[in-house]
């Protein structure tokens, strides 16, 4: 019982802070990775809007099947009604407080990071962050190769001020408060607001961040190819022994059995950015497919520059 008081207050500042965090996935960071797709000639896959291609969720397995969630993904060849190519997968997300950053980082990232295992053309991986984030959080984001733009909680604030509206309260505001803030900013936040709030924040972040932005994600994709290695291994027939000393004597003189191998292949890329790929598969099937996707991506780069 003694809890519950805490509990309509979390949730004031649950509804607030999703208030704000759809705000800012829909009318900033969308449109800005919308600019990105056009620039580049890709499908942007996305939350707010209906795909026939798939469910109601963007899901993509990792490499044990695992079905994960992403909230933007660049495609090539993508369409209403076809899954393309992953070319770059993005998480998106606003922080009121500073609390568990590190937390948050470290389980953005750790969606982020399978990606790059399993598809060779997921060349950019990304977080667009805003509000209170810590030095740290960052910092792990970027030492896992994964690209960040942050946007500080104070613009955040700024911006929706010059809209008359405000969405920050002291950390020690109580629950009535906070009520009457979200309630507020909830009947306040029409359609024509939410757009002037994004645009003054596109000016506090400046055009030129923004437009950085869009060239680092094309010079991901851009890093092409320049060593490809293919490999067949063959292993044998395995030895199977009930004691440690039954192990230990084959091994003075081992012999294996070849007569039926079981053959797997390894597939290697090294990107000119020093970034490298690997996986093996079981079927020469599916090297081609890898290296049909990788084709496609190069042509694809190559069409943008000519």
């Amino acid at each position: 019982m003694a809890k519950q008081p805490d509990e309509p207050r979390a949730s004031a500042g649950h509804k607030l802070g999703q208030l704000v965090g759809d705000w800012f996935e829909q009318y900033f960071v969308l449109p800005m990775l919308e600019g990105v797709a056009h620039r580049l000639k890709l499908y942007l896959d996305h939350r707010f809007q209906k795909r026939t291609a798939r469910g109601d969720k963007l899901i993509w397995r990792d490499e044990e099947g695992n079905a994960v969630d992403y909230d933007f993904v660049l495609e090539l060849g993508g369409s209403d009604e076809q899954l393309g190519i992953p070319v770059a997968f993005l998480e998106s997300f606003w922080r009121r407080g500073s609390r568990h950053s590190k937390d948050k980082a470290r389980d953005d990232s750790g969606k982020l990071l399978p990606m790059r295992l399993v598809h060779p053309t997921a060349r950019f991986l990304g977080i667009v962050a805003g509000g209170d984030f810590t030095a740290p959080a960052r910092e792990l984001i970027r030492s896992r190769n994964i690209d960040l733009f942050f946007v500080p909680k104070e613009k955040i604030i700024e911006a929706f001020r010059a809209v008359k509206l405000e969405m920050d309260y002291p950390d020690r505001a109580t629950e009535e408060i906070k009520g009457q803030l979200a309630a507020q900013f909830d009947r306040k936040m029409k359609p024509a607001t939410r757009k002037r709030a994004a645009n003054e924040l596109c000016r506090l972040v400046g055009q030129a961040a923004i437009s950085s932005y869009a060239a680092r994600v094309s010079a991901a994709l851009g890093a092409l190819p320049q060593e490809i290695r293919i490999g067949a291994m063959r292993s044998s027939k395995p030895k199977i022994f009930e004691t440690i000393n039954e192990a230990t004597a084959f091994l003075d003189a081992p012999e294996f059995d070849f007569s039926a191998p079981v053959e797997s292949y390894l597939y290697e890329i090294t990107y000119s950015d020093g970034s490298e790929f690997s996986q093996h598969v079981g079927t020469i099937d599916e090297m081609k497919t890898l290296n049909s996707r990788i084709q496609r991506l190069v042509a694809h780069v190559e069409s943008l520059t000519d």
